[in-house]
């Protein structure tokens, strides 16, 4: 037999599901950058399944970087491989502070978070199946410390 007290934190997750709960987004992961740097050669790889050609999605990519950051941008690969095995490639610069050092992003305690629109416009997945995103450091340092998470988001455009 359910109780009041067994119930109300029951109701209080479902609250808080429904609450955070956004319709726009259709996929949404974050990988932990290694503390000690994040190497050329690591990229944060994304799996992305689409089953729908005919909608336009916003293709985000979120970065979170500590206060200490040392540099005003971050340059960033994203390959991207389709369905039918071909690859595309993008070199983005990410403006991560301005000219007089203030962060751009949302900043909060030791860290700032700050989003990017891969392409620049909303797109449309050309084909059904899985779309793997691998995002590399593209700075000119082996290793770039600071960068502690790097998020892929797929949005549904307009649906705010």
């Amino acid at each position: 037999m359910m109780t009041i007290k067994s119930v109300k934190p029951a109701i209080f997750a479902l609250a808080l599901m429904l609450a955070s709960c956004d319709g726009s987004v259709y996929y949404s992961e974050y990988k932990d950058i290694n503390e000690k740097g994040w190497a050329v050669s690591d990229s944060a790889c994304f799996d992305v399944q689409v089953d729908d050609t005919t909608r336009l999605f916003d293709l985000l990519i979120e970065v979170r970087n500590h206060v200490d950051y040392s540099y005003s941008n971050l340059f960033l690969f994203v390959n991207t491989t389709f369905p039918d095995g071909s690859v595309s490639r993008d070199t983005m610069e990410l403006p991560l502070a301005d000219p007089s050092g203030a962060w751009l992003g949302k900043h909060s305690g030791r860290y700032v978070d700050s989003r990017y629109r891969l392409r620049g416009q909303p797109v449309r997945f050309p084909m059904t199946g899985n779309y793997h995103f691998a995002i590399a450091n593209g700075m000119r340092d082996e290793a770039v410390e600071g960068i502690a998470h790097v998020g892929f988001l797929v949005e549904y455009a307009n649906a705010k």
